[in-house]
């Protein structure tokens, strides 16, 4: 694991994940640890103070009753390592906030585990719907073991060997999912169109995830697919970019479709490469304290320029999208974004555990907050209901991708 913290936790449908992988941002915050702590002195008879009147001290002693009841009565045995963890995610629970979450240490691991785009499991992005619960696969990495198995985008997880996953939080699933490369895993899913429930057994392996891929278009416009934002994104993008300029670009698409989020410092590095002079983004916590990141103009885009994003588009995706659209840098092309402008901070404790916990909003340069609203495109453009279960969709028939082409083109001309 680093040994360093990374600033703003933007990942986001949900607390979207990479199957393989989560990218994970931290505060420098100093960390309460005293969440629940051991006092044997306390009394156990007075366990009724009423909700508005309660305590630390009325919780720990009904906590301590309520053991002791089990103890006295419950008839099998009790692992109390696994009680006490239960306990600590019901406190995050009782947050009814589905962002803010308790890691085990296993947990935690997973979490922080290298962002070098490397990776061992079965190669696929997973959504939590946070009203439903259900987890969906958002899309398979091409030639990963999901995409050879046959997993196609929109398939409903619904068994992680043959235990439900609907309702778990997705870290745990993601857990279950994650193993030693050549080991197996069973992954039921429910496919639309089909009657019955889709069994798979999938060899876990190492997984390569592309956080970048780009290339030139006819008529000389740029093609930058963004999948995450992760520690080694920005620089990915500028050397793409350099790369397209070489080439001779005259116009960019920036494609952040089904892109869930990820780093904070990432993406305002990726916003500095692109806006002149002025506010990328800010937060603000619950004291009203705000954090402002800004560009210095420098290295400002100044071609004609549009922006792919659809309802799998979240968080710092949204961010990047937001800021383009408050500076008019370029058209916003497809469908209404996810919706998530809340930010969360991971507070690792000294037994190893962690807990993830929403600390702050962010809002676009012009201050809006999207949260449970999403980016309204420019352009709107639904995908072809033929193309929704595709895993590749060839540029061709990608009709959103066309509309921002034909945007784009239309743009050159008008310069000339």
């Amino acid at each position: 694991m680093k040994n360093k913290f990374l600033n703003g936790f933007l990942s986001g449908l949900a607390a979207t994940f990479v199957i393989v992988a989560i990218v994970v941002t931290v505060f420098a915050n100093k960390i309460n640890e005293n969440l629940l702590r051991e006092n044997d002195s306390v009394k156990t008879e007075n366990t009724s103070a009423s909700a508005a009147e309660v305590t630390d001290q009325d919780i720990l002693k009904k906590i301590d009753k309520l053991e002791g009841l089990i103890d006295k009565y419950y008839m099998e045995k009790v692992d109390k390592n696994t009680m006490a963890e239960g306990i600590y995610k019901g406190l995050l629970q009782s947050l009814d906030d589905p962002y803010s979450v308790y890691y085990t240490k296993e947990e935690y691991t997973s979490l922080m585990e290298s962002s070098s785009g490397v990776y061992y499991g079965i190669g696929a992005t997973v959504s939590s719907d946070v009203k439903t619960g259900v987890l969906s696969i958002v899309k398979p990495f091409v030639g990963g073991p999901a995409y050879e198995a046959g997993l196609l985008p929109g398939d409903v997880l619904y068994k992680v060997n043959d235990e439900e996953v609907t309702g778990k939080d997705i870290t745990e699933v993601v857990g279950k999912i994650k193993g030693e490369e050549g080991t197996k895993v069973n992954v039921t899913i429910i496919r639309e169109g089909k009657a019955d429930p889709l069994e798979f057994t999938i060899t876990r392996r190492k997984v390569e995830v592309p956080t970048i891929e780009y290339e030139m278009l006819d008529n000389k416009i740029g093609y930058i697919a963004i999948t995450e934002f992760d520690e080694v994104t920005a620089e990915q993008f500028r050397q793409a970019l350099a790369d397209l300029e070489k080439q001779g670009q005259k116009g960019l698409v920036i494609d952040i479709r089904n892109n869930p989020g990820g780093l904070l410092d990432t993406v305002v590095d990726m916003l500095d490469r692109m806006l002149p002079d002025g506010l990328i983004v800010y937060t603000e916590d619950k004291y009203g304290n705000r954090d402002e990141y800004k560009s210095d103009g420098k290295e400002e885009f100044k071609k004609p320029l549009a922006v792919l994003i659809n309802g799998n588009s979240a968080s710092a995706s949204e961010i990047f999208a937001g800021a383009i659209q408050d500076y008019k840098k370029g058209t916003i092309v497809g469908t209404t974004s996810f919706g998530k402008g809340i930010v969360q901070s991971i507070l690792p404790l000294t037994d190893g555990t962690a807990i993830k916990v929403t600390v702050s909003k962010y809002y676009t340069p012009e201050g809006r907050n999207i949260h449970k609203i999403g980016i309204s495109p420019d352009v709107t453009v639904e995908l072809d209901d033929a193309l929704r279960q595709k895993v590749v969709i060839e540029k061709k028939e990608d009709n959103q991708l066309q509309k921002a082409i034909s945007i784009l083109n239309k743009e050159i001309k008008a310069k000339k």
